[in-house]
């Protein structure tokens, strides 16, 4: 099968139901999540289980670091592909893209009601006496800056669409975070540059999480208000322009961060602040682990190859299928950026992880586990021939002396 295949047999097209379709509401988990959480703090205290009550604050990390992993290691792999002659039906189906739209209401509700909490000083109403504590408000936080991670995804999904309502939602959902600048640099920068050295978004072998995590943020920022700046030069208008979609988008963060601040006073500042930073940071894990490695080759003419399916890593796990919306399918989103979540295929001749997003999220933290689990397979994608993978420049001659003494003779003995 070739690499532009699907990795799956598809059903006829009469037989093919998508069995996710009703799943993907699940994916209004993440903003819904803080009510849950605020339900069972209140139950906890009412039964006298005072000490355990705080725990449920950490919901966002707990999702992500612990629920999401073993829900992908008990489900498995997805396997279900949709029949080519079922793509235009399946686009035009508006249930997929209310299913994105629905998360932004909860997600700003989810929001301000976290304002609410960090600022109150009396959640007796909670069975809390006073305010919350230190390790309350941290979770509070960093579960908040789960769905603003998982909201930047959304927005990712909304705007790489032709639609302007869509793309105007899609800056909304980044307005949390911050990170509005994303909308520009991943459609015109990351999308075009994928999988070489010139992507601040597209890590190298060899490169921990953490030198990658300020190199792709600094990176793309910088890429976003170049591409701006060039587009407001070609209208003939300057960059400090109204019409710069860096600008804008930073504009609504702005504004959103400036009214919750009027309502609840300058004591949230921390919170917005530690919420945006870990929402961010976790797009930017996901970025670490999706293109880690791989590298487009240059063709005669000096330019780099088209991307194909070899030049992603990815997964197809269902559960974090459904709460990234495919974004899992990487291949088939490089191949279609405007294809919608939906009609994402699973693809053979792409790399794939050895487990979901969720699960390789944790791992990155941690380089001689990821270096462990990863470096082997960067290696077995290129038969041994590790001169062809996106290497960290500072260290490559280093990195291809090693593995040319670890890998004596063709060079092409690779660890399975």
């Amino acid at each position: 099968m070739s690499t532009g295949e699907s990795s799956t047999v598809e059903q006829s097209v009469d037989q093919w139901r998508d069995k996710k379709r009703h799943l993907w509401l699940l994916g209004l988990i993440p903003p819904t999540a803080l009510f849950l959480a605020t339900a069972l703090v209140a139950g906890f205290n009412w039964i006298g289980a005072d000490a355990f009550a705080p725990v449920w604050w950490w919901i966002g990390p707990l999702l992500v670091y612990v629920l999401l992993p073993i829900l992908d290691l008990f489900f498995g792999p997805d396997g279900q592909n949709p029949p080519e002659e079922l793509m235009d039906e399946l686009e035009n189906d508006k249930y997929y893209r209310y299913c994105t739209y629905a998360y932004i209401p909860f997600q700003l509700a989810s929001l301000t009601f976290a304002c609410y909490l960090w600022s109150a000083d009396d959640l007796s109403w909670l069975g809390i006496d006073g305010g919350l504590g230190l390790v309350s408000k941290l979770g509070l936080a960093l579960s908040i800056g789960v769905m603003g991670g998982i909201g930047i995804n959304t927005a990712h999904e909304l705007g790489h669409k032709k639609d302007s309502l869509e793309r105007w939602l899609s800056k909304i959902t980044l307005a949390q975070t911050f990170y509005g600048h994303f909308y520009i640099e991943h459609n015109r920068g990351h999308h075009v540059r994928v999988a070489t050295p010139d992507d601040p978004a597209s890590s190298k072998y060899g490169e921990t999480f953490w030198a990658f995590l300020p190199r792709s943020v600094w990176g793309s920022l910088k890429s976003a208000w170049s591409l701006e700046r060039t587009r407001m030069h070609r209208l003939d208008r300057s960059a400090w322009n109204i019409r710069n979609d860096v600008l804008n988008a930073w504009l609504m963060s702005v504004i959103l961060w400036g009214v919750l601040t009027a309502i609840f006073g300058w004591q949230i500042l921390p919170f917005l602040v530690i919420q945006a930073v870990f929402g961010f940071s976790l797009l930017e894990t996901v970025n670490y682990l999706e293109h880690y490695g791989l590298l487009r080759q240059k063709t005669a003419g000096g330019r780099y190859e088209r991307a194909r399916p070899e030049h992603s890593w990815n997964s197809d796990h269902i559960c974090t299928n459904i709460f990234l919306y495919h974004l899992q399918r990487h291949s088939d989103h490089h191949a279609n950026p405007t294809r919608r979540y939906q009609t994402l295929r699973s693809f053979d001749g792409a790399p794939n992880l050895p487990s979901g997003y969720a699960s390789m999220i944790g791992l990155a933290y941690f380089p001689p586990l990821w270096r462990k689990v990863m470096d082997h397979r960067v290696i077995e994608h290129y038969e041994g021939d590790l001169s062809r993978a996106n290497i960290v420049p500072r260290r490559r001659e280093k990195i291809l002396a090693a593995h040319s003494l670890s890998t004596p003779g063709d060079a092409k003995g690779t660890r399975r």
